[in-house]
């Protein structure tokens, strides 16, 4: 499956929730069908625009702050490759990163870095 799909997806699943055809939803909010399809099927990537983001999170009736909300941000910056914007804001998250990638990638931990991780879980 493309990367770019999964927001897509997402973004599909909350449309037919509303129980809109691609038509209905795009002529509701004077939106391109093409575009949507194109976006819905991972062939056109999300938009970078956190106000356009914003849009159609109401245009799908996602409430701001919810699990939603951030699943439809986070994917979109996925998708585009991208690390969320409020991620690259906290210094310290960013330090462990690199730590959170190679976990991701299956790849082994140093008994440093897991002791550190362990300590900081510790303190929370």
């Amino acid at each position: 499956m493309k990367p770019k799909a999964f927001f897509g997806e997402f973004f599909k699943a909350k449309r037919i929730e509303m129980q809109l055809t691609l038509r209905e939803f795009c002529k509701t909010h004077n939106l391109d069908p093409g575009n949507i399809s194109k976006m819905e099927r991972g062939l056109l990537k999300p938009p970078s625009s956190k106000e356009k983001l914003e849009e159609y999170a109401s245009y799908l009736g996602i409430k701001r702050g919810t699990d939603d909300w951030y699943e439809l941000f986070d994917l979109a910056a996925a998708c585009r490759g991208e690390i969320p914007e409020e991620i690259l804001e906290d210094e310290k998250l960013i330090k462990n990163l690199p730590l959170i990638f190679r976990t991701i990638r299956g790849k082994k931990v140093s008994q440093k870095l897991l002791d550190e991780l362990s300590e900081k879980i510790r303190r929370t």
